[in-house]
């Protein structure tokens, strides 16, 4: 069993909730080609969809905390024989070599930051990365709380190694003043009859569409749409929205 393989599963899994209804790569490539190139997939994971955009041509590098889903991504791309630019850097704390015309989040994984501060500190890497007329979108979402009828039961998917991975919320706080909610979930990997379990924390802090409008205000970038999923406006009280952000003028 490789140690590696069980924590990119991990990552995968962790991830998996915050890509999903994000699939699609084409509103990606309709908002790089409507915004310009070059353009920064921020979060960018294993590659989706990243990769994708790559295939069509499109000049899209990546930017991700994951030294594991870095090297995942590569090794994909190598597959398909593709040229890809990515950075290991955390989101708060980019400083990279140029500017782009287009700066996106491909789910709401900018929920992950911790607290505000961190937030503003990735809203200004942001702007100090993004052309003067270029254009942000950056996906949140408030999660909901977990029913206390599935704390402790695990989810089931099995891998293409044959292995059989479980993921379940065994522990959760939730602190609606500081907008954070801290799921405690167990993992097990279980391969040829050994189980291998580990569990981590993981802390999601969400914002309102207010607050994030304030904050993205502070960071020298104005609001542009608030949108759902379908790029209509999105409703004041929405769990999930994206913002549309550009360089204040």
């Amino acid at each position: 069993m490789d140690p590696a393989d069980f924590y990119t599963g991990i990552v995968a899994e962790l991830y998996a909730p915050l890509k999903s209804g994000y699939e699609d790569p084409e509103r990606y490539a309709r908002f790089v080609l409507d915004s310009g190139e070059p353009a920064l997939e921020l979060g960018c994971g294993d590659g989706d969809p990243l990769l994708a955009l790559r295939s069509l041509g499109l000049d899209v590098e990546g930017v991700d905390s994951s030294a594991d889903m870095l090297e995942r991504l590569r090794l994909l791309a190598a597959a398909q024989e593709l040229d890809v630019s990515v950075h290991h850097q955390r989101m708060e704390a980019l400083d990279l070599p140029r500017a782009f015309r287009s700066v996106f989040l491909a789910g709401p994984t900018f929920c992950l930051l911790p607290d505000d501060e961190t937030a503003l500190a990735a809203l200004r890497g942001i702007r100090s990365h993004l052309t003067d007329d270029g254009t942000a979108l950056v996906p949140l979402f408030i999660p909901e709380p977990t029913p206390a009828d599935v704390l402790g039961v695990a989810r089931e998917s099995a891998r293409d190694d044959g292995a059989v991975l479980r993921v379940g919320v065994v522990a959760e706080e939730r602190d609606e003043s500081a907008r954070t909610q801290r799921s405690t979930l167990r993992y097990e990997r279980v391969l040829d009859g050994a189980s291998t379990v580990d569990e981590r924390v993981w802390t999601m802090h969400w914002h309102t569409q207010d607050g994030f409008r304030a904050l993205a205000a502070a960071a020298g970038l104005e609001t542009v749409a608030v949108q759902d999923d379908d790029g209509r406006h999105a409703a004041p009280d929405a769990s999930d929205f994206t913002f549309v952000l550009r360089a204040a003028r």
